[in-house]
């Protein structure tokens, strides 16, 4: 599989844990590095700034893609590669997904869980057939991943969830599988 693009969802806040954003700050670089384009949300705040400032600073290309209604409570970033204004977060949402061959999901709120669960929906129902790595720092996914679980188990997924998200408990592990993933 070559990767050309990825869209990262994350917070447009810091969290609490420092190790949210040093994976952020991690996973910028590595895209930059290798010459793999960032697509993300467009903020200059939170997780979300630390990802694009870390891959700009590697010398990385970022894409930040924001709706109108986020412009001002997002601070969006004004040092990008390229900036896309929408005028809905559907729009947005369709944006993202459509510029990545993968998705990559980090420590965020309810919008990053949103994303994800569209996504997810998006490839459940073939509407794109992309895979999404979750990162799951410090087990910040752990209740959301018992929750997948036991929705399999309960029998309300068509298929496996892991066939479609595959977890990533560090950058390291998330640099292992996509190695794997491209050979």
């Amino acid at each position: 599989m070559n990767i050309h693009a990825v869209t990262v969802f994350c917070g447009s806040k810091p969290g609490n844990d420092l190790a949210y954003v040093a994976a952020a700050e991690d996973l910028g670089a590595i895209l930059a590095q290798n010459g793999i384009t960032l697509v993300y949300g467009g903020g200059n705040k939170g997780i979300m700034g630390a990802l694009a400032n870390a891959s700009l600073q590697a010398g990385g290309k970022v894409i930040g893609i924001i709706p109108k209604l986020l412009l001002e409570w997002e601070a969006h970033h004004e040092g990008l590669t390229e900036l896309i204004i929408t005028e809905s977060m559907h729009a947005r949402k369709l944006l993202l997904y459509e510029k990545c061959d993968v998705a990559i999901i980090l420590p965020g709120g309810m919008g990053t869980l949103d994303e994800l669960f569209e996504m997810l929906t998006w490839n459940n129902l073939k509407i794109h057939n992309k895979k999404v790595y979750i990162i799951n720092v410090n087990g910040y996914y752990d209740a959301m991943i018992q929750l997948l679980d036991n929705m399999d188990t309960q029998g309300f997924m068509y298929e496996s969830w892991r066939t479609r998200l595959i977890e990533c408990d560090s950058i390291l592990s998330f640099k292992n599988a996509l190695s794997l993933a491209s050979e």
